[in-house]
C-alpha cells in the first residue's frame, strides 16, 4: 500500500465475532493476525478456517509436513489469542473454487455465525507480485460463500444437518491493491502479530535465507499503513458491506 493513501478507521460497532478464512497455515500472519490480536484483546471472538494443511508448502515429505504446519499453526493462533482454529483437508496447491468447497465454508460461516468474514484477495496482480493459485481460490470461495450461506436454497444438506443460515455483515478482504479500511494497532498488537508469525519455525527456515524476519517484514508494514491512518501503525484492507 503507497504510505501516501488515505484510509477510513474500519468501524467495529456490532461485531462481537470474526471468521477468518485462508488457504494455508501462515496466511494469516502477514499482517491480519495484528488485527486479530487488536480484536481479541477487545472481547471479540476470531476463529480461524484453513481450507489446506500446506502440506506442499516445504521441501519435506506432505505427510510430515502437514501435521508440523498445523502444530505451527496453533502455536501462532495461541499468540493472537484465538482458540478456534478449523484446518480441512483440501489438497494444498490445488485448491479450486468448487461447489464443494463453498459448501465447506458455507458450514463454518452457520455454525460459527460470525459479524465479519475475513479473507484475502482473489486477484490475480497484488502489492507483492503475482497471487499464488491457492490465495485466488480461497478468496473467491470465501466471498461466494458468505452469499450461500444466507441462502437457504443452494446448499439445503447444510439446514437438514441443522445449520440454519446465516448473513454475516462484512467481508473484509486483506491484501487488496488499494486499500480502503485501516485499524490502528497498539504496540501490544505488533509484538504478537510478530510472534504469530515466528510461530511458523520450521517454515520460515525451509524459506531460506534470503526471507525477511518477521520483524523485518511486519514492522514496516505496519507502520506505512499507519500512516495513511494517521497513528503509528495499522493495518489496512477493503470492507465489504453485505447486508
Amino acid at each position: 500500500m503507497p504510505p501516501s493513501t488515505t484510509l477510513e478507521t474500519f468501524p467495529e460497532d456490532g461485531i462481537a465475532r470474526v471468521l477468518a478464512v485462508v488457504a494455508h497455515p501462515d496466511d494469516m500472519e502477514y499482517g491480519l493476525s495484528g488485527v486479530v490480536h487488536h480484536w481479541t484483546s477487545r472481547g471479540i471472538e476470531v476463529a480461524y478456517l484453513l481450507l489446506t494443511h500446506g502440506e506442499a508448502g516445504m521441501q519435506r515429505d506432505p505427510a510430515l509436513v502437514g501435521p508440523l504446519r498445523a502444530a505451527e499453526q496453533r502455536a501462532a493462533c495461541d499468540a493472537v489469542g484465538v482458540d478456534r482454529l478449523t484446518l480441512l483437508n483440501h489438497p494444498d496447491g490445488r485448491l479450486m473454487p468448487t461447489l464443494d468447497l463453498r459448501r465447506d465454508i458455507a458450514r463454518e460461516i452457520r455454525a460459527f455465525r460470525p459479524d465479519a468474514v475475513v479473507t484475502m484477495t482473489w486477484d490475480a496482480v497484488v502489492p507483492w507480485g503475482l497471487n499464488q493459485a491457492d490465495h485466488r481460490a480461497a478468496g473467491l470461495s470465501a466471498l461466494d460463500a458468505c452469499r450461500d450461506a444466507d441462502n437457504a436454497w443452494v446448499f439445503p444438506d447444510l439446514a437438514e444437518a441443522g445449520l440454519s443460515p446465516w448473513g454475516a455483515q462484512w467481508l473484509l478482504v486483506g491484501g487488496t491493491d488499494a486499500p480502503i479500511h485501516g485499524v490502528a494497532l497498539s504496540e501490544g498488537d505488533v509484538d504478537a502479530a510478530v510472534a504469530s508469525l515466528s510461530a511458523h519455525q520450521a517454515y520460515l527456515a525451509d524459506l531460506g535465507d534470503h526471507y525477511p524476519s518477521p520483524d523485518d517484514l511486519l514492522r514496516p508494514t505496519f507502520r506505512a499503513h499507519g500512516e495513511g491512518l494517521g497513528v503509528p501503525d495499522a493495518y489496512a484492507f477493503t470492507a465489504y458491506r453485505l447486508r
